[in-house]
């Protein structure tokens, strides 16, 4: 599966703004100058009508740096479910400043430490709000534009609530690369924004599942160069430790494993997101991710488990995301329930 030449150029310049400014530093340059927010909306809402390949490459990008901007949260998430909601008056009062960069949004989805809607508590009664969401993608602060999914008098919906009507908590997170929050709803007044929520929800979960996939792609593959590259550097015994057999086997089953996961992500994006790609590319990147992190560790000895070094980064990193939008093992129950397959007790 090939990258057009305008994808490749983006992949340069989103990785050289990522070599120049680190961490959230480079929200800006990213947002202003590259326009990776305005990727995957549509023309007319201010955005440039890519899809979702366009969004693998800056995932990707993403992930080998454990960059903490907010661009699932806000571009992929919040983005997307606006676009599947499909309320013009709303795409085109709030998609422009996701669009350029210049407002954050979140959506408030999982419940209860489960992002399976079955888990939605969340209820409006009379245009107010209650409920508890947790794991609110938000970046470093507040969010300018905030979504959330909730069931009113006709099903699931999804709603725009006043970030100012909420009660927002930062949390204190083992990845501390990927900000997080818990949202509090009090009666907060809700604007209805479309009421086919099950749809909307499937739709932005593939999407998220598969732009996720991407960036553990790109985390794993950094992380298994980084390994390699120490394994070449580091002597013992008088030879690298690369040299010895068992770590070669080692890490030969790692760089299968990356491509092999790198394959189904590659084939979730080019499809768009497609749900039975999507789920397959969550599961496998998830497990491999955390797999390559693990050995990362263990390759790169002691200096491996202090908290500043790379390995434990990513070893964090990993572990934290292999939860987003489902375990391997829902994903797994997602897809085999596409495929008519019968769990085996």
């Amino acid at each position: 599966m090939r990258f057009t030449p305008e994808q490749d150029e983006l992949r340069s310049a989103v990785r050289a703004v990522l070599a120049r400014h680190e961490g959230a530093a480079a929200w800006g340059p990213l947002t202003e100058g590259v326009g990776v927010t305005g990727l995957g909306i549509p023309e007319e809402y201010g955005g440039f009508g890519g899809g979702t390949v366009d969004t693998y490459v800056v995932m990707e990008e993403l992930g080998r740096v454990l960059s903490p901007v907010p661009y699932l949260g806000s571009a992929v998430l919040a983005a997307q479910a606006l676009v599947a909601a499909g309320d013009a008056g709303a795409c085109a009062e709030l998609l422009p400043a996701l669009a350029d960069g210049s407002a954050v949004g979140a959506l408030a989805w999982a419940e209860g430490g489960s992002w399976e809607p079955d888990a939605i508590r969340a209820r409006v009664r009379g245009g107010l709000l209650t409920g508890v969401k947790e794991h609110v993608l938000t970046g470093a602060g507040r969010p300018d534009t905030l979504l959330v999914l909730a069931h009113g008098d006709d099903g699931l919906g999804l709603y725009q609530v006043p970030c100012a009507e909420v009660e927002f908590t930062l949390l204190s997170t083992m990845d501390q690369s990927r900000p997080q929050a818990r949202v509090v709803l009090d009666r907060a007044p809700a604007r209805l924004l479309a009421a086919d929520g099950d749809r909307i929800l499937a739709r932005v979960r593939d999407l998220a599942t598969a732009a996720l996939a991407a960036e553990q792609t790109g985390a794993a593959a950094q992380a298994l160069a980084d390994t390699v590259q120490y394994a070449r550097d580091r002597v013992q015994f008088g030879r690298p430790i690369g040299s010895f057999q068992a770590v070669k086997h080692r890490v030969a089953e790692l760089h299968v494993q990356v491509e092999y996961a790198r394959s189904l992500a590659l084939a979730a994006a080019h499809a768009d997101a497609e749900p039975s790609l999507a789920a397959a590319a969550g599961s496998a990147c998830s497990e491999a991710y955390a797999k390559v992190a693990g050995e990362m560790i263990q390759l790169h000895g002691g200096i491996g488990i202090t908290w500043e070094h790379p390995a434990h980064r990513h070893f964090k990193r990993a572990h934290a995301a292999r939860q987003w939008f489902g375990t391997p093992a829902a994903h797994r129950r997602r897809l085999a329930d596409r495929l008519g397959l019968v769990p085996v007790a």
